[in-house]
């Protein structure tokens, strides 16, 4: 009888501890990851996630730009969807008055100190656990403001980095703007010299070959003219070799004679 009655506590407390579990776990879904309050005017962004309207706008304006603080997907426009579901999920979680208070996992407890050892949150009950002998703990509040205190200051340090990296990539971007002019300005002066360059040996090419046409005909012309007397000396030999052949030719001794071209050759 005893066993049975236990039996029935165990699976009541399991039940128990099973509600608790899915209630806490609707909890944590109306809970906006910014501000870890239920949702107030909850929107979505294109990535699917969702937060309140007034934490994802102060968010994208402190960092200038458009991202998802959770999985960091960046947006070119700010495309703000009101989500229902996220609405639904926060007056549901209003109206049963759910605890926000995380719980530990392993005892079911109220996770009230920060181990620094470990960096995680644990509840008294682990604390006094061998797990966590010698290590050392602070509220969760003090924890809060600490860790937020050394966030601020890792992004003011980034924010001044991205300053001066921005500032280094815009100085790099006129270098090589200014290299680029440059270059396209030499460009063009070597076309432009080359091209005058060209101009100035065609020219004297022109000027070279028309001088050289010039002492060819200066040249060729006497020599051209005394081809000609050569010429017209050669045909009258010619003539001449023919008259004497003919005259060779003749058969009368007497005929022979009284021709006398062969006496002038």
């Amino acid at each position: 009888m005893l066993s049975l009655k236990l039996k029935r506590n165990y699976e009541v407390l399991s039940v128990n501890m099973a509600l608790k579990q899915q209630v806490q776990n609707l909890a944590e879904e109306a809970i906006c990851p910014i501000c870890l309050d239920f949702f107030t005017d909850p929107v979505s962004l294109d990535c699917g996630h969702s937060f309140c309207r007034s934490c994802i706008t102060q968010c994208w304006e402190k960092r200038e730009i458009n991202s998802c603080p959770e999985c960091r997907q960046e947006f070119p426009e700010r495309n703000l969807r009101r989500s229902w579901v996220s609405v639904n999920l926060a007056e549901k979680a209003r109206k049963l008055k759910l605890d926000l208070k995380r719980h530990c996992e392993e005892h079911q407890e109220e996770l009230k100190l920060f181990c620094e050892t470990d960096k995680k949150l644990i509840c008294l009950i682990c604390r006094d656990s061998w797990e966590h002998r010698e290590h050392r703990f602070i509220p969760i509040k003090e924890a809060v403001e600490i860790y937020k205190s050394r966030v601020k200051s890792s992004l003011d340090s980034l924010t001044q980095k991205k300053s001066t990296v921005l500032e280094m990539e815009q100085q790099q971007k006129q270098k090589i703007s200014q290299i680029r002019k440059q270059s396209v300005s030499l460009q063009s002066h070597i076309t432009s010299e080359f091209t005058k360059m060209h101009q100035i040996l065609t020219e004297k090419e022109q000027r070279f070959i028309r001088d050289l046409r010039e002492e060819e005909e200066k040249i060729l012309k006497p020599m051209e003219e005394n081809l000609c007397k050569i010429q017209e000396n050669l045909n009258s030999i010619q003539e001449k070799l023919s008259k004497l052949e003919k005259q060779l030719e003749q058969k009368d001794g007497v005929r022979f004679l009284k021709v006398r071209d062969y006496i002038s050759v």
